[in-house]
């Protein structure tokens, strides 16, 4: 199968809103990062999609947000259409992405997710209590990666994500 992973567009909506219930069902909006990215201003240009003969089976979106004096990219969801998991697919959206992340003057990249997955990317487990989410959440799973050398120093505080423009 062949597959291309370009940035997300906001034609792709409808096909990642039902990538998102396929893989985590209705529950994904009680999660602690619902909260953070409701209203927030996504990141098209950072953000990737997966696509396979024109069909969207992959997402991994990106997020501008203030950690302190810092800024971050807030990750997620990374989602993989349920019948392609476990082929590696997520992996390879999730390595695009932090390409497309990389060189931005951000400091680093936070996210809420499986240390197991994710710490093959370099993501580290954030120390308690310097960086806080609007709710709680596993110590384990909230993580973060340097996107520049010294970055994570300047990344402590609630994260903030930039919220979008509104329109009068």
């Amino acid at each position: 199968m062949a597959v291309t992973f370009a940035p997300e567009h906001p034609v792709h909506a409808a096909a990642i809103e039902r990538v998102l219930d396929a893989a985590f069902g209705p529950g994904r909006f009680a999660k602690v990062s619902e909260r953070v990215r409701e209203g927030a201003r996504l990141d098209y240009a950072r953000s990737r999609v997966a696509l396979s003969g024109g069909r969207l089976i992959g997402c991994c979106r990106m997020w501008p947000a203030q950690v302190g004096t810092g800024r971050a990219f807030f990750l997620g969801p990374l989602a993989i259409d349920p019948r392609l998991q476990r082929s590696g697919l997520g992996a390879q959206l999730v390595e695009a992405t932090l390409a497309a992340a990389r060189g931005t003057g951000f400091d680093g990249v936070i996210l809420v997710g499986r240390p197991q997955f994710f710490s093959r990317f370099g993501f580290a487990p954030i120390p308690a209590g310097r960086v806080t989410l609007p709710g709680p959440v596993e110590a384990q799973r909230l993580q973060w990666l340097a996107l520049r050398p010294g970055g994570l120093e300047r990344l402590a505080g609630p994260l903030n994500a930039f919220r979008a423009a509104t329109r009068a």
